[in-house]
């Protein structure tokens, strides 16, 4: 049996313990890493804010939560505004929500990774930018907040995967080289492969199809151009590439 002033007791914990309005903080944001590739080498995006505390410095592109979006929505609604594409590699990293990482109030962001092909963008400056550019990876200017950290969480997460399952077909052109294709391993990784090496085990893998057809343009001698095999790298991205037979 409960008496009046244990149902008082109980009533109180659980209203302190429920109650939204004893220092709840809903600040939810995304904040995007958008790789790309030009010339075989990784980049990512950025943008430099045009206003407020954080103008003219340099961060990821992201926005706040919106009424009745998901995170999957908004983060695709900021990936297009930037490049007008859709229907794009968009994965979900993980949550940040250190106390201090944003300076006003406690605001909790999910980190989304985009992969998209150097011919497919166009990019757009928001309402409040004064810049968008492609920065190499190693070479990016210091960034806002804790945008540091997730871009090396999600430059982690690539790495881990380019050992893993197949690269490449969100990132280089529709037709490419041999050699434009390690170039771009070798940019993700930070790492130098064996040219020939390297082509024997991509072609053992059964990945590329040969296009039948020379690169036009180069200062020498053309060289062949490749496609994905897209059937053969659905297959390993979910099997996954066996240590044995991965090109790293």
């Amino acid at each position: 049996m409960v008496s009046s002033t244990d149902k008082d007791s109980v009533g109180s914990h659980q209203e302190t313990r429920f109650s939204p309005s004893l220092g709840a903080r809903r600040m939810v944001s995304v904040d995007n890493v958008i790789f790309g590739c030009e010339v075989s080498q990784l980049k990512v995006l950025l943008i430099k804010h045009a206003s407020g505390k954080t103008s003219g410095e340099w961060g990821l592109p992201g926005d706040w939560l919106r009424d009745n979006e998901t995170l999957e929505i908004a983060a695709t609604r900021v990936l297009r505004a930037r490049t007008g594409l859709k229907n794009i590699y968009l994965e979900q990293l993980q949550s940040f929500s250190s106390i201090d990482r944003y300076p006003d109030d406690l605001t909790i962001t999910t980190a989304f990774c985009a992969l998209i092909r150097p011919d497919d963008y166009q990019l757009a400056l928001g309402e409040d930018e004064l810049e968008v550019n492609w920065f190499p990876i190693g070479g990016t200017p210091m960034l806002i907040f804790d945008h540091d950290k997730i871009l090396e969480w999600a430059l982690a997460r690539l790495r881990h995967k380019t050992q893993h399952e197949p690269i490449g077909l969100h990132l280089l052109p529709e037709k490419f080289t041999l050699l434009e294709l390690q170039r771009l391993y070798e940019s993700i990784l930070g790492m130098s492969f064996d040219k020939p090496n390297f082509r024997r085990k991509i072609m053992k893998a059964g990945l590329l199809l040969d296009c039948n057809e020379k690169q036009v343009g180069g200062a020498h001698r053309a060289a062949s151009l490749f496609k994905f095999d897209p059937s053969r790298y659905q297959q390993l991205s979910k099997e996954g590439l066996m240590r044995s037979s991965s090109i790293v």
